[in-house]
Formats: C-alpha cells, sequence, structure tokens
C-alpha cells in the first residue's frame, strides 16, 4: 500500500520547516525539509547516526565538530554520527535544504 503525505501551505508566523518520520508510513529514514529565512538555522545538536544534507537552495554555513564549511545549491554535507552539528542560513535567500536520518523516527540529543 502506497502512502502519501500531502503538502500543506503554512500558516502566518508558522514555520515552514516539514519534519517527517518513516515510522509514519513503515519506513526506515526521516528528514527535515528545511525552508528558512536569512540567519535562520539549526541549535548545536547531535544524533546517534550519520546525518546528510543535501543544500537545494541558498547557502549554509555548516558546524560540524570543530570544522566550518560554506555549501551552497546541489552541494551534499554529510556529519559523522555522535559528532555535534549545526546549520546556519547565511544567504541573501532562502535556505532550503533536505536533512536525512537513517533511521525511522529522528533521534536528536543537545551537545
Amino acid at each position: 500500500m502506497v502512502t502519501i503525505r500531502r503538502h500543506r501551505e503554512p500558516q502566518p508566523g508558522q514555520s515552514r520547516t516539514i519534519r517527517f518520520e518513516g515510522r509514519e508510513a513503515g519506513g526506515p529514514v526521516s528528514l527535515f525539509l528545511v525552508d528558512a529565512a536569512p540567519g535562520q538555522g539549526s541549535s548545536l545538536h547531535m544524533h546517534p547516526y550519520v546525518e546528510t544534507w543535501l543544500v537545494r537552495r541558498g547557502e549554509a554555513e555548516f558546524t560540524v565538530g570543530d570544522e566550518a564549511v560554506r555549501a551552497f545549491s546541489g552541494d551534499i554535507v554529510v556529519a559523522p554520527a555522535s559528532v555535534p552539528h549545526r546549520f546556519t542560513h547565511v544567504g541573501a535567500d532562502r535556505l532550503e535544504l533536505v536533512c536525512i536520518h537513517p533511521s525511522d523516527t529522528i533521534l536528536q540529543s543537545s551537545a
């Protein structure tokens, strides 16, 4: 049986980021679809698994452990398991990211 989760436009003031956990559809992968304004980003956190980001649009700075890197549209960034990381939108336009979690649920802890 196929499962589809339909897109809904957020209400004014509501986050534009979509969170999907694979267990909702019987799948082994979870993700965030991030749509962020300039200056927005995540707080420092970590996961017990590798996280992979695909930059769909914009420019972001990723901090992974002690390393900071810039990524642009089309770039793929990978953070190792159990290493503190975060991203910040450093461009002038919207930032769109796909944040891939190889788990049926998103497991996250503060760093």
